[in-house]
């Protein structure tokens, strides 16, 4: 019987280690002295780890693949504050050794528990074209088996199998605990907004061994992939019923998806116009920020540190103690 696997996660200065890794990012590098040397980036479903190999010849180097898999010998180790691998020995592994469930991160919630709860809220939507309309998005069975599985993102927020799902409905449940407080904001249109704001994203990514993006995810983007499907399920919906989706609807969700990542500089073809605009735009910033700053603590491998690591995309480090006050 093999060995239970450990997980990047659980890994241990000091430890030694003999298993597959999945293999991210990879680069010869040479030493001041002339010496080759591998850098790489191993994964498995629970992170990533930066890797390093000593004295490389290029044969190696080139039988490594990336997206592909290596069974490792080395051990853990401390480099400047923070934990890397030294590789002694690896070989490639054919996928069809491997459980590729190991190696795809997934959602650490119940994928169909959060479907129920997505489509609960979804009930709560009054206006009838609306509801036609959501209707036709959950009747789409190869749709919402993407919705299920894809990510939200490649790496931002929410980046596993599921993630799209988590982060919709986290964006659908805040929405429905603030709504209350502005009565004047239109109800069913920032609910099946928030469903539908970033569902472009089932044609945006794909996921395999690993998340990338699709030809038509870089040529088109989820946002405008979005924006189609809904001419296009409200087109359904007028066929059959009979009579014509109004325009005004159509072109307010429109609206919304295309502006709720708020500002040009993100992607969004138009600025928020409209009240449901703002809201959603402010709701899907949110959840995203909050799994950001989340995320980098619980990630945080220093502990002697009161301060995760530089995160780019925020511009800043993030405090680990606000959690608990003396």
């Amino acid at each position: 019987m093999p060995p239970k696997r450990l997980f990047i996660s659980d890994f241990k200065n000091g430890q030694g280690v003999d298993q597959v890794f999945l293999v991210r990012e990879k680069d010869l590098r040479t030493t001041k002295s002339g010496d080759m040397y591998l850098r790489c980036t191993l994964a498995d479903r629970s992170g990533s780890l930066p890797a390093i190999m000593w004295r490389v010849a290029e044969t190696i180097y080139n039988s490594i693949a990336v997206d592909g898999f290596l069974q490792v010998k080395g051990r853990i180790e401390d480099y400047r504050g923070a934990t890397q691998m030294t590789i002694d020995a690896l070989r490639p592994v054919a996928a069809d050794r491997v459980d590729v469930a190991d190696f795809i991160p997934v959602t650490k919630r119940d994928i169909e528990q959060m479907w129920a709860e997505l489509l609960e809220i979804l009930r709560g939507v009054k206006n009838k074209h609306l509801r036609l309309l959501i209707k036709k998005f959950v009747e789409d069975r190869e749709m919402v088996e993407g919705f299920k599985k894809a990510p939200a993102a490649m790496s931002m927020h929410n980046p596993y199998v599921g993630g799209l799902l988590e982060h919709t409905l986290m964006v659908a449940q805040a929405a429905k605990a603030l709504l209350g407080l502005y009565p004047a904001v239109n109800d069913d249109l920032v609910l099946t907004s928030a469903f539908l704001h970033d569902i472009g994203k089932i044609a945006e990514l794909s996921a395999g061994t690993s998340f990338s993006y699709t030809d038509r995810g870089q040529l088109v983007g989820h946002i405008t992939i979005a924006a189609i499907w809904v001419e296009q399920k409200a087109a359904e919906v007028a066929a059959e019923t009979s009579e014509p989706f109004p325009q005004k609807t159509i072109d307010l969700l429109q609206h919304i998806i295309l502006s709720h990542h708020g500002v040009h500089e993100y992607g969004s073809p138009k600025l928020p116009a409209c009240a449901e605009a703002y809201f959603i735009h402010f709701l899907d910033n949110l959840d995203a920020k909050m799994y950001m700053t989340l995320h980098a603590v619980e990630a945080d491998t220093d502990p002697t540190s009161a301060f995760t690591a530089y995160m780019r995309e925020l511009e800043t480090r993030i405090y680990k103690g606000s959690a608990k006050l003396e």
